[in-house]
């Protein structure tokens, strides 16, 4: 099997693969070390929303060092550039202002902190999907490495996450459950963006879609189930169909960071095919629930934590975990090796290698 056969029998549930697969995202201080080790160049892709930039960066780099999977997704349009603020904080093309940290980029003000009507959500200057250049580097990778590893065209933020950012988390959660109407109308702009960002990938030809959000927290959903099934449920709904119209096999993840268990029933019956990150240490994650419970009808993709296990770069722990999830997610196929979120400055390369070497030394299926 090659990487992109692997994958798809997987996820898809339909046989075993020669062992299972593996996939990683990596932060910038990672990226920058292995392109000096491995001489290759960095290959950022920036993303719209620049957080998702190490979700779809540096495919050379991963595929390199061992990873089935490549990623791709939408960049800024080419004729954009991030507009200064003031000092380091710049304007993206949704009008946020993104301030560097030590790990992420963080939302600093909201363009749309001051939203009070449906007729000031239609007023907001919304990014075009279609802009030129969204997608250029996007179909150069596909070229360039479709024929042989499985590619996953990224569309998080899809909706909740997307809104909240360009509100503020406060404003969006305030005006979700008072019923605000202003709130359905930016959704409806959201949903419109993230599907069209969906079909151009799937025109392009990539194997999955990476949709999702967080609405997890460390303890529980961070809106309760039954709003998540009457306010997006059925947005989700119609995003998958729309996609699934234009390509029948095209493979969707949901991804939600936290503890979502409660809304892993909806997402089978919405035609989720992949969960990811799977995030260990939260209620809801134990592999052997998950497994017995949903491993016929749902795969699973991430699982390792990045909480702890990772940053303490303990190998025995981690040799020890990694085989474990093998033995248990990665029972009779279903299950795409991943840490549960992209690795951080705080894990040492060397550990890195040491999560490839393992999931590859403990993945095959006899």
């Amino acid at each position: 099997m090659n990487s992109k056969e692997r994958v798809r029998t997987t996820l898809t549930r339909r046989g075993i693969p020669d062992r299972i697969p593996v996939q990683f995202d990596l932060c910038r201080s990672l990226i920058q070390h292995f392109a000096r080790e491995l001489s290759l160049g960095p290959e950022y892709a920036l993303s719209y929303y620049e957080d998702l930039t190490y979700r779809i960066s540096a495919n050379a780099i991963r595929t390199a060092l061992g990873s089935d999977a490549v990623v791709v997704g939408g960049t800024v349009a080419s004729d954009f550039t991030p507009v200064p603020v003031q000092g380091d904080v710049t304007a993206n093309e949704f009008g946020m202002h993104m301030k560097p940290t030590a790990l992420y980029v963080e939302v600093v003000d909201c363009p749309l902190k001051d939203a009070g009507t449906p007729d000031d959500i239609e007023r907001y200057n919304f990014p075009d999907p279609y802009a030129f250049g969204r997608f250029d580097i996007a179909r150069s990778e596909i070229e360039r490495f479709g024929n042989d590893y499985f590619v996953i065209g990224d569309c998080e933020l899809s909706i909740f996450e997307l809104a909240w950012h360009l509100t503020g988390m406060e404003k969006y959660m305030v005006a979700l459950a008072l019923g605000e109407d202003w709130v359905d109308a930016l959704n409806d702009r959201v949903e419109y963006w993230t599907t069209h960002i969906a079909l151009q990938q799937v025109d392009l030809g990539v194997d999955a879609l990476w949709f999702g959000e967080d609405l997890g927290t460390q303890t529980a959903t961070l809106i309760s189930p039954d709003m998540w099934r009457e306010r997006f449920k059925y947005r989700y709904v119609r995003m998958f169909e729309t996609v699934k119209k234009k390509n029948p096999d095209v493979i969707v993840i949901m991804h939600s960071d936290g503890a979502v268990a409660p809304l892993l029933d909806d997402f089978i019956e919405i035609g989720i095919d992949v969960y990811n990150p799977v995030q260990p240490n939260v209620p809801g994650s134990d592999p052997e629930e998950l497994k017995n419970r949903y491993g016929d009808r749902l795969s699973f993709f991430g699982g390792i934590d990045q909480q702890v296990l990772l940053p303490g770069g303990d190998a025995v722990a981690i040799r020890k975990e990694i085989r474990y999830r093998c033995e248990v997610l990665g029972r009779n196929g279903g299950w795409l090796m991943a840490p549960a979120h992209i690795i951080q400055a705080d894990v040492a390369p060397g550990t890195v290698k040491l999560i490839i070497e393992a999931a590859k030394e403990f993945g095959t299926h006899s």
